[in-house]
């Protein structure tokens, strides 16, 4: 391949990570507190896990659905980050074109499937306190399989045709991905065919899933808010909303990155470059690595499962 900038060519083999145009010289500075944050992410989301399934009191609908979301963060920051660091650290920013696609699949997939698994966290805090002496009927485990399984395929269907799309098109602009990872804008954005359908269809996706998943979460947590207030005292009020604490804090965690990074691309055009690659990376990197800390310090049966853990091997 003797230009891979200029050449024709049809589904390139290869394509060129840049990482951060315009912050060459900072790679390494940078992926300090992007290693970091993905450590943290590691750490604290197999400690989730790892205390869920050790501690069989546990083994309920919220925990089984912070076990998804442990596994769904773990998946999100892994699909990025140690791609990331081979550029930074190494300056190796070749991708095989199937392992973009790949990335790609796996980013918005993933992205898809968290924002459905706080939709059904958000059910199980209704059930539990609107409904609460049916809780256990309502949400068995066979019903928590069948709803996660709903999120997973939600999440697999809908993000299909991103890399499907993108496979059969005709690639004669450049190579270069001027990101840290394959995002899908960007790998449109190299192709020659017309990408209209591509493009509505992602944008579709990326408004209407978030949207829809918020409105139920809203409507949720009204219901939620009308059992509170008719609770007879003050006590009983705050007891019953600090269970939705952590959930709220999550919540807020994963969709305000998510909504500044849309608003930072919506405006792109007088953004720094680099700037959006760096928002767009803290949306992936920032929630996997704050949920298990949100949830290991607000709940109260994981905060003292990990406090027994440690002064357990102390003794």
């Amino acid at each position: 391949m003797a230009d891979s900038n200029t050449t024709d060519f049809k589904n390139p083999s290869t394509f060129i990570l840049q990482g951060i145009p315009g912050l060459e010289r900072a790679h390494v500075w940078i992926s300090i507190p992007f290693c970091t944050m993905y450590v943290i992410a590691i750490l604290g989301n197999f400690t989730i896990l790892f205390i869920v399934k050790r501690e069989t009191s546990l083994h309920e609908p919220m925990y089984y659905f912070l076990c998804m979301l442990a596994i769904t963060d773990l998946v999100l920051s892994t699909s990025i980050l140690p791609k990331m660091l081979a550029i930074f650290w190494f300056n190796y920013r070749e991708i095989d074109f199937s392992a973009c696609l790949t990335q790609l699949y796996f980013i918005n997939c993933f992205a898809a499937m968290e924002s459905g698994i706080f939709v059904a966290m958000a059910f199980d805090r209704y059930v539990a306190i609107c409904h609460p002496l049916r809780h256990s009927t309502i949400l068995t485990n066979c019903m928590v399989a069948k709803i996660g399984l709903v999120v997973v395929l939600r999440g697999c269907l809908l993000v299909l045709p991103y890399p499907l799309l993108a496979s059969r098109w005709t690639y004669c602009k450049t190579n270069i991905i001027p990101h840290t990872y394959c995002k899908h804008i960007s790998v449109v954005n190299l192709a020659c065919a017309d990408f209209r359908a591509s493009s509505y269809y992602s944008l579709s996706v990326t408004f209407f899933v978030p949207s829809m998943d918020v409105f139920f979460i809203a409507v949720s947590y009204i219901q939620i808010l009308r059992a509170i207030f008719s609770l007879p005292t003050k006590d009983a009020r705050l007891k019953t909303f600090g269970t939705c604490g952590s959930h709220l804090c999550a919540i807020l965690v994963f969709y305000i990155p998510d909504l500044l990074s849309s608003l930072m691309h919506r405006i792109g055009n007088t953004m720094p470059l680099y700037l959006l690659i760096l928002i767009a990376n803290v949306y992936l990197l920032v929630p996997p690595m704050l949920h298990p800390i949100i949830y290991g310090v607000r709940t109260k049966q994981i905060r003292d499962r990990l406090l027994s853990l440690f002064t357990h091997k102390r003794t």
